[in-house]
């Protein structure tokens, strides 16, 4: 959510942000909103002053036995009482539609953020690791899967398209990544693992911004509840409408959940395998922190989730995204792409974002600065720690042999049982 006090005082530089994003110029509408709630709220209290002075008025009136006068502002208070209340439902008229405009409109990227319109306008930070060089030519895991315990069929029979059942070794493997990363990400980055709901209430999916925007990505209940998209939405809004002191931040959050969503891309894109999936698992990190220290921990949560594909020896790399490929709440954001062989490129697999304020706003969560009365509204970050499904994806391509087995990483194998390959489920 935008302040409308700093549209107010800077709307070029409000435009020139959502520019950035591709949006057309709002400023000029959202203050003309702004003003007309500020006239209305200001009639109402003209109207309030008018009542007071009335009424003192009556009382000196009905003091000088003048009952005629008394009668006339008896009169002239009601029908202000009646004014008021016009005046009243104007401002609160005004506020909501000023609310709801101000709420459609993404984050403004922050000024290191490359221009651009789509993913062909990210810019590539690093690169870590050499894609291993094989002596026959690698399979795409949609090929592989199935020998190995993915059930596409399976799956599309028991609830359809973009459904996967896992069986045998693929199951073991996936249960084992899930594991493994909430262990890295408790015990060596900090995090404290958190077991959230699954279902939410409107507020809370507002909060996150994917409400009102993104309704239709989204999975509704009969109750009007909401199946999370993703972890970030619950731990997020665990400092909703909450003030901290400065000494409870930074607050590190993780939890590794099932994610739904409706929306599973373009048509006719990634069909096949696991990449997108209506339902799959996630270990996901939050963290809400002072605004002056939000652009380090965005650095420190980016190595966390690096730190999981160095783990496991995947190549991969780091994009800086444009403002057009951003998501509606960052700010700033990196992509981490990792190397598939059977496809021969890279592939997202985490996204980390610093949302600034922006998602603090719409939450109402603030923090006391040390040594200052008043309140300010605290930054929030999120990213993926990792995707498992897409993790598995990783490991069953880079690790994949000519027989079609596929050789468990290093540091998975306590989490197998000692198991070092997986076969045939």
């Amino acid at each position: 959510m935008h302040d409308i006090r700093a549209i107010r005082d800077d709307p070029a530089g409000f435009d020139a942000g959502l520019a950035k994003r591709g949006v057309a110029p709002q400023a000029a509408a959202l203050l003309a909103m702004d003003e007309v709630r500020r006239a209305r709220i200001a009639d109402a209290q003209a109207l309030q002053t008018r009542r007071n002075e009335a009424s003192k008025e009556i009382g000196k009136a009905k003091a000088a036995k003048d009952e005629a006068t008394a009668e006339s502002l008896m009169a002239e208070v009601a029908g202000i009482k009646d004014r008021m209340a016009d005046c009243d439902a104007a401002a609160q008229q005004a506020a909501a539609q000023l609310a709801d405009a101000l709420a459609a409109l993404p984050n403004l990227p922050d000024a290191t953020v490359p221009e651009g319109a789509d993913e062909d306008g990210n810019v590539e930070q690093k690169r870590w690791g050499t894609p291993r060089a094989f002596a026959f030519t690698p399979g795409d895991h949609a090929d592989l899967g199935p020998a190995l315990g993915l059930d596409f069929e399976g799956g599309a029979r028991v609830a359809g398209a973009r459904f996967t059942v896992l069986r045998g070794g693929a199951a073991r493997l996936h249960r084992a990544l899930g594991q493994f990363m909430l262990d890295r990400q408790t015990t060596e980055n900090g995090y404290a693992e958190v077991a959230p709901p699954l279902l939410v209430r409107d507020e809370a999916v507002f909060g996150t911004g994917q409400l009102p925007k993104f309704a239709e990505d989204l999975f509704r209940t009969t109750d009007g509840r909401w199946l999370i998209p993703t972890a970030e939405v619950s731990l997020t809004n665990l400092v909703r409408e909450q003030i901290f002191a400065e000494t409870d931040l930074p607050m590190r959050v993780t939890a590794l959940t099932p994610c739904f969503r409706s929306e599973a891309g373009a048509a006719g894109r990634d069909t096949r395998g696991l990449i997108r999936q209506h339902q799959f698992e996630k270990v996901e990190l939050v963290a809400v922190c002072a605004p002056e220290h939000s652009d380090a921990e965005h650095e420190r949560m980016t190595r966390a989730a690096e730190g999981i594909l160095e783990a496991l020896n995947l190549p991969y790399r780091r994009m800086l995204l444009c403002a057009g490929d951003m998501g509606f709440t960052a700010r700033r954001t990196y992509d981490l792409e990792v190397w598939l062989p059977g496809q021969q490129r890279y592939r997202e697999i985490s996204s980390c974002s610093n949302c600034g304020d922006f998602q603090a706003r719409r939450m109402d969560a603030r923090y006391r600065p040390a040594g200052e009365k008043g309140t300010a509204f605290l930054h929030t970050l999120n990213g993926s720690g990792l995707a498992v499904g897409r993790t598995l994806v990783a490991v069953i391509e880079n690790y994949q042999e000519e027989d079609g087995s596929v050789t468990v990483p290093d540091v998975l194998r306590p989490y197998m049982g000692g198991l070092t390959r997986i076969g045939a489920a």
